[in-house]
């Protein structure tokens, strides 16, 4: 395998893991600025019961943690391979 294919894992690896910890930033923000919002208002049952259930609100962390762990997967692999190769 060439050289530049090692890079290749790299690369994207590194790109999946800068935004898995976007997103998972991204995602508390999310979070926090809503169930701030919620406490606010006067019909606090949606706050204190978090029902109806809202995926929208944990959906970007969840991306986060899922693009987090594919980055640092393709890193290790071309790693292992740049090291091996």
């Amino acid at each position: 395998m060439p050289l530049s294919d090692h890079f290749i894992f790299l690369g994207v690896g590194g790109i999946f893991v800068i935004l898995g910890i976007i997103l998972i930033l991204w995602g508390r923000g999310e979070q926090r600025g809503y169930y701030s919002s919620l406490a606010g208002r006067p019909d606090a049952r949606e706050f204190l019961e978090h029902w109806p259930q809202r995926p929208r609100v944990g959906a970007g962390q969840i991306g986060g943690w899922i693009s987090l762990s594919v980055g640092l997967v393709l890193a290790v692999v071309g790693g292992a391979l740049w090291f091996w190769g």
